[in-house]
């Protein structure tokens, strides 16, 4: 856990644009549609109303 006492806060800042800049690729290639779909039909399944 020394790895995140001594990293920088830049470094962290990258990693969380990295990761948003990720996210709003794959809403724009139409994967966001893709998966809400897969959950909400897991959701249904677990909770019966499927």
């Amino acid at each position: 856990m020394n790895f995140w006492k001594n990293s920088s806060r830049c470094a962290w800042i990258w990693g969380v644009l990295a990761g948003a800049v990720f996210l709003v690729i794959g809403i724009i290639q139409g994967q966001f549609a893709v998966i809400w779909q897969k959950a909400v039909m897991i959701c249904l399944e677990c909770i019966g109303i499927g």
